[in-house]
């Protein structure tokens, strides 16, 4: 009898936003460091009740907004030798933001660096030039943004 090891999966919940004619994404980077552009979001937590739940708890804490019905465009997978990561990343519209109800570790903790949201008009140069991270997703958006109608 062989034993297997169970695979453990870890999920990730990301947004690219849409507030007006502009696009939402995070600046990020450490004083000293690079600095990059991303997606906000982060890891689904237990007490998530499921990945769009856990992708409103993200985007309150990291930019104080919420959002319209979510709209999942893209999924990546990473495997690794004991932990498979799996990136969701979803479509959806800003309603409102307060940056006064950003909450999560990213403000109260100076050593998770940078957590700046920053406005891209929604035009392939404009987020071309951002140097986006992961690669992937930065390839996605230039293949298809100008065809999200806005």
């Amino acid at each position: 009898m062989a034993i297997v090891a169970s695979m453990k999966v870890r999920r990730n919940v990301r947004a690219v936003l849409l507030d007006g004619d502009h696009l939402v994404f995070l600046r990020r980077g450490w004083p000293g460091g690079s600095t990059f552009y991303t997606t906000v979001g982060g890891g689904v937590e237990t007490e998530d009740a499921g990945l769009e739940a856990a992708l409103r708890r993200e985007v309150m804490e990291e930019i104080g907004a919420t959002i319209g019905p979510p709209v999942e465009f893209l999924t990546m997978t990473e495997p690794g030798e004991r932990v498979t990561a799996v990136w969701h990343y979803f479509r959806a519209d800003v309603l409102d933001t307060d940056v006064g109800r950003r909450s999560g570790p990213e403000v109260s903790d100076p050593d998770l660096g940078d957590f700046t949201p920053v406005h891209v008009p929604l035009d392939v140069s404009a987020v071309a030039a951002l140097g986006l991270e992961p690669p992937e997703l930065a390839d996605y958006l230039r293949d298809h943004i100008a065809s999200w109608g806005i």
